[in-house]
């Protein structure tokens, strides 16, 4: 089930994200000062911890067991992130679909190389645009995805 993320799913947030992006992101960036340095789920749960994010955030809720979340602010997706070992059971497709639905999200950043993520968010009806812009403090591109409304795009005017 899809939820509300509230303050005792901060941890898990937390634990999803700096593993995922361990994962994921170490190969693209090959920056182990990060990812196994500054990247820790203690200081990641405190910046969670605020009521102002988690009332962006939902979490994919299998029983008690959060096994992804979903961060949308307006009409974009902030964040999307599925536990390593959750992946590929439809926990992903199930929260964009609710992002669609429920917030009608219609853009989000993906890194440039992370061609896993731009693969998965094609499939899901999104768009790669020409916008690009650099990730904060790298060398590395973000580039914008839009969602595909029938035979239009969505342009932000980024």
């Amino acid at each position: 089930m899809i939820r509300k993320a509230v303050s005792h799913d901060v941890s898990r947030i937390a634990e999803i994200l700096v593993f995922v992006k361990r994962i994921k992101y170490r190969p693209i960036f090959q920056d182990d000062d990060y990812s196994f340095g500054e990247l820790q789920v203690l200081p990641v749960a405190a910046e969670y911890s605020g009521q102002e994010i988690l009332d962006h955030i939902w979490v994919y809720d299998d029983h008690g067991i959060v096994k992804g979340f979903i961060h949308i602010e307006g009409k974009e997706i902030k964040e999307l992130y599925v536990d390593y070992f959750f992946q590929n059971l439809g926990i992903g497709s199930e929260l964009i679909e609710f992002a669609r639905k429920e917030y009608d999200v219609r853009f989000l950043w993906a890194i440039e190389k992370n061609s896993d993520a731009i693969r998965f968010y094609e499939v899901h009806g999104f768009l790669l645009t020409e916008v690009k812009k650099f990730e904060e403090g790298t060398t590395e591109y973000l580039v914008m995805m839009e969602q595909r409304t029938g035979s239009q795009s969505f342009n932000s005017g980024l």
